[in-house]
């Protein structure tokens, strides 16, 4: 690869960036214009007046360009991507081994006839499961549930926890598990008890995200944007630690803060079981993503654990963004050496579609009672089948792990010389974070980096978070390197 040259570029406030132009096109970052560029600015405002897609456009990418782990915008910028469209493709851009999916005779003919999957699925539906989400299902998992994203899995989850609790109440009753009176029938087309049971609830945390739909909204605590304006159902929500960095110089204050975060959740377990409105169901991720990249100590989820089983709550581990290989293990969660099961682990993202696992005792009661049009996608199955083998065939668990050790010592160097834009460093496998002094150096580090040519995510107040398609490797993280150290010093005036 050439040398790179530098080119000066108008940014807000009349101040110049610098942009890393590398002289071949095509062999790795190379930048045409600022972002967003003209081209991203003139389809933003015809796509504003067709409503906008969520009115939250960074800038319009060139897929059919794009290769991997680097993507290409409408302006013809082709940059490192290290945030991965949110962290869900598993193998970046137009990978080969996707492209030999797109060959399997099975692709087309459900792309085009897609099936209803709860009502006729197609006859490889059974052996696809097997090759796929059954080959990788967490310890003591032989059940898993597809659907169409993060949200309406969680949704259905929820739905599951309440069908189980009120069939064990029945079955206290003396009645079958759906041995329905006709006032719950009838009450429950009105919204109201005892046919909806209105006094049950989920426990989630400070910081979390679980979607964006009404009952996942209610137990997502991350931005204000998410949940202002929207009607949400009375469940109560615990705090989760805020631990101190470096971890091993905080021992003692970390112990402290998990054990109160641990006995306020158990305090309103207990109240909520006083009030004869008890929580059935808790969700929690291994690492709070968008709240901030919160973590927590393999001891803290064993007591989460612990209470819901006292408390006769289900336990719901919320793997959406942190499953699939990224942690260093397939599941985030198997690092914490559980003592049994969660009883559900839900995924998305990297899985290529939404779903989850559960636990036996979770089985429906009924058919139709976790049910929707599509319940996911064959195809997306047959891509995920591909992703497996190629995790496989090209070791990319240990690929994550020496890309990992080499971004934190990336970043361990930066923060001890630009502490006011890299502290706090935290991180497993390849989903890493760090802290800038506020969310104006956050917000200003983010998009120099990108107008340098590497796209990094933000989340929480003033945090910036990795979430490095499994194909990163050294080579990338090198180049992430040479590019962060410039810009650091471009921001500090050097």
């Amino acid at each position: 690869m050439r040398r790179a040259s530098r080119l000066a570029a108008p940014a807000l406030g009349g101040a110049t960036r610098t942009l890393t132009q590398v002289a071949t096109p095509g062999a790795g970052i190379h930048m045409n214009t600022v972002v967003p560029g003209p081209e991203t600015k003139r389809l933003t405002e015809e796509l504003g007046k067709q409503g906008g897609m969520g009115g939250a456009t960074a800038f319009f990418g060139d897929y059919m360009a794009s290769s991997v782990c680097y993507i290409v915008d409408a302006d013809g910028n082709r940059m490192l991507d290290m945030f991965s469209q949110i962290s869900s493709l598993p193998l970046g851009y137009n990978h080969p081994a996707l492209d030999e999916a797109m060959k399997d005779p099975l692709m087309a003919t459900f792309a085009h006839s897609r099936s209803a999957l709860g009502m006729m699925p197609p006859k490889e539906l059974p052996q696809l499961l097997t090759d796929t989400f059954l080959k990788i299902a967490p310890k003591g998992f032989t059940k898993v549930q597809t659907m169409l994203c993060g949200s309406s899995a969680n949704e259905n989850v929820f739905k599951a926890c309440f069908f189980r609790h009120r069939a064990n109440q029945r079955l206290k009753e003396g009645r079958g598990i759906t041995e329905f009176t006709t006032e719950e029938l009838e009450s429950c087309m009105e919204n109201q008890a005892p046919g909806c049971t209105n006094d049950l609830s989920i426990m989630s945390f400070q910081g979390g995200f679980h979607g964006r739909t009404l009952a996942a909204l209610t137990c997502t605590h991350s931005k204000t944007v998410h949940k202002i304006d929207v009607p949400a159902f009375d469940w109560p929500t615990a705090p989760f630690p805020r631990l101190l960095y470096p971890l091993a110089e905080n021992v003692d204050a970390n112990t402290a803060e998990e054990k109160k975060c641990l006995e306020a959740a158990r305090s309103i377990f207990q109240t909520r079981k006083d009030e004869g409105r008890p929580v059935v169901g808790m969700i929690i991720e291994p690492i709070l993503s968008e709240g901030g990249d919160l973590h927590a100590s393999a001891d803290f989820f064993k007591g989460l654990q612990q209470a819901c089983k006292d408390f006769e709550c289900a336990f719901i581990v919320d793997e959406v963004q942190t499953g699939v290989v990224c942690s260093g293990h397939m599941w985030a969660h198997e690092a914490w050496g559980l003592p049994e099961p969660a009883d559900f682990v839900v995924f998305s993202k990297k899985a290529l579609l939404g779903g989850y696992y559960y636990k036996d005792e979770f089985q429906p009661p009924q058919g139709y009672r976790i049910f929707n049009t599509w319940m996911g996608d064959a195809t997306k199955i047959l891509f995920f089948r591909k992703v497996l083998e190629t995790i496989e065939k090209d070791g990319l668990a240990d690929v994550v792990k020496d890309t990992s050790e080499k971004l934190m010592a990336t970043l361990q160097k930066a923060s001890g010389d630009h502490s006011e834009y890299v502290s706090n460093l935290r991180g497993v496998g390849t989903i890493i974070a760090f802290d800038c002094a506020t969310p104006a150096k956050r917000d200003l580090l983010s998009s120099t980096l990108r107008n340098n040519g590497v796209l990094v995510g933000t989340n929480g107040t003033q945090s910036i978070r990795f979430r490095t398609a499994l194909p990163f490797n050294s080579k990338h993280a090198a180049e992430f390197e040479g590019v962060f150290e410039k810009t650091l010093k471009q921001l500090s005036g050097h």
